[in-house]
């Protein structure tokens, strides 16, 4: 059961970072529980920072 949960929210960090590398707003975060939303807002930060990076 743990390992389901890790999972869950490794995939919801993954999407974030995926929605942040492709330009695409932090309002468009399809998850609504506090624990996968901050997973993927986390993944988000890391994706926009990578893509702002990249354009330097």
């Amino acid at each position: 059961m743990k390992r389901q949960k890790r999972d869950r929210l490794e995939r919801a960090q993954s999407k974030g970072y995926h929605a942040g590398m492709n330009g695409r707003s932090a309002e468009t975060c399809p998850y609504q529980g506090t624990d996968a939303r901050g997973y993927w807002l986390g993944g988000w930060r890391e994706g926009r920072d990578s893509r702002l990076n990249m354009m330097k």
